[in-house]
């Protein structure tokens, strides 16, 4: 279970991210279950909506991006 200071450091790092760069993460997610979001779905959400959603699948997988693993 990630902790109180590394949810803080992951809504950061979420919300720090611009669309490109979050959609780009939804895209090259690594996560113990399988999602399957296509680029004209995830173009259609707002910036909330792809936040929310990206968390969720970070805290569910208990993973927190690294910054070069955001910007690649």
């Amino acid at each position: 279970m990630l902790q109180p200071p590394q949810i803080e450091q992951l809504v950061c790092l979420i919300t720090s991210m611009d669309r490109t760069a979050l959609i780009g993460n939804f895209l090259r997610f690594k996560g113990t279950f399988p999602i399957d979001f296509t680029p004209e779905f995830l173009e259609r959400l707002s910036m909330e909506r792809l936040q929310h959603i990206f968390l969720a699948l970070c805290l569910q997988s208990q993973h927190v991006p690294q910054v070069a693993e955001m910007a690649a």
